[in-house]
């Protein structure tokens, strides 16, 4: 496998570990970006750009980051927030009337961003078609009651997430989600991300799909417990509800689908992308913007949520908007912050250690939070800061 790129000295693990990514654990195509201190120190890209083969992977190269979308929807409500537009303390149907309706009047702003405000499903599925109307979306969420009390307890809003941030922000900013990331974030940080991709970015997104995980070091794969493969086989628990809140799946290499603007899920990025939008938020990046004050970081990273979730089956953590460092999705460290994708990318921002991560990829495995590939590049990141 020929690995491009290049790292700073002492990173050589995480060269080490992409590489065994594709040797050993079957990676098709990806890139990793780690800075630190806001300074680029791994940039590494290899395989394919398709998950099926073809042209290479090439600097640049872009992919659907799935969830990983949710971590930078998540600061545009930290930063508005930060900026005096929104509090995160008030009612959502102060901004949104619509949304107060079937019990959901007291629901705050945190909650949305903690996965606490117990509308995870929607009762009547959307399309794919129907899920890419940004008013026919926010619309459904609005009606839906809650499944538990908001604010009471916390279950992953997998894709319910979409409508909640990216109509909040609709009403306060009177932009769309995708355009204020367009405008105050991506081109202020030079962060090659995308929601809602342009048509003159499309070539250089590659084809993704799913793929089998290799037998892993003596012969065995890696298993869910039970109680969560129960949960994703049964068709009326929260868990198959919240994901299939869109039914079917949409196709996510049909361009009028990378076109729309599902902050819970179809973002692109490439690996620099990802990882340089981490880094700003944490600090200056090669000198330029940071994005998130000090006490914007705190509100990010403090817990919010925490303990069984009601749609993953698994102990999570969550501060505001973020997933937190624990047994489900491990980070760096306990000061990390950030957000996976189902099945691949993953990135994060450590402040302890001035670390900020992207990983990207175009073949999804079946696991949610913590997928092999990307926690092995984590292991070699620790490994190398740790000296």
């Amino acid at each position: 496998m020929d690995v491009n790129g290049a790292v700073a000295e002492g990173f050589e693990p995480v060269r080490e570990a992409f590489v065994r990514n594709f040797e050993v654990l079957g990676d098709r195509g990806a890139a990793v970006a780690v800075y630190r201190d806001g300074r680029k120190v791994v940039d590494l890209w290899g395989g394919s750009r398709d998950v099926n083969g073809g042209a290479p992977w090439e600097r640049g190269t872009a992919q659907i980051v799935r969830s990983a979308t949710k971590g930078v929807a998540a600061a545009v409500l930290l930063l508005l927030g930060q900026r005096g537009e929104l509090d995160l303390d008030a009612p959502v149907g102060a901004y949104w009337p619509e949304y107060k309706a079937a019990g959901k009047e007291w629901t705050v702003v945190r909650d949305l961003l903690a996965h606490r405000a117990g509308v995870p499903v929607l009762d009547r599925p959307l399309t794919p078609a129907e899920a890419a109307d940004p008013e026919l979306g926010a619309a459904a969420v609005a009606a839906q009651a809650p499944v538990w009390e908001p604010g009471t307890d916390h279950g992953y809003h997998a894709q319910t997430y979409s409508w909640l941030t990216g109509e909040l922000v609709r009403r306060v900013t009177g932009r769309t989600i995708g355009a204020w990331i367009a405008e105050e974030i991506a081109g202020p940080v030079g962060a090659q991300l995308w929601l809602g991709l342009p048509a003159e970015q499309a070539a250089r997104v590659g084809r993704v799909g799913q793929v089998e995980a290799p037998a892993q070091a003596g012969g065995l794969r890696t298993r869910p417990k039970r109680a969560v493969a129960d949960a994703y086989a049964d068709p009326a628990s929260l868990t198959r509800r919240a994901f299939a809140a869109i039914t079917p799946m949409p196709d996510e290499n049909d361009p009028a689908y990378r076109a729309a603007a599902l902050p819970a899920s179809n973002g692109i990025a490439t690996a620099d992308g990802l990882a340089r939008f981490y880094a700003s938020l944490i600090g200056e990046v090669d000198g330029g913007t940071r994005l998130f004050t000090p006490e914007t970081v705190e509100l990010a990273r403090g817990e919010r949520s925490a303990g069984a979730d009601r749609v993953l089956v698994v102990h999570t953590r969550f501060g505001l908007g973020y997933m937190l460092h624990g047994a489900a999705s491990p980070l760096l460290s306990p000061t990390s912050f950030g957000h996976p994708g189902r099945g691949g990318a993953l990135g994060f921002a450590d402040p302890e250690s001035g670390i900020a991560f992207g990983y990207v990829t175009n073949g999804f495995r079946s696991g949610v939070t913590a997928d092999p590939r990307a926690q092995a590049l984590v292991r070699a990141v620790r490994a190398a800061i740790a000296g």
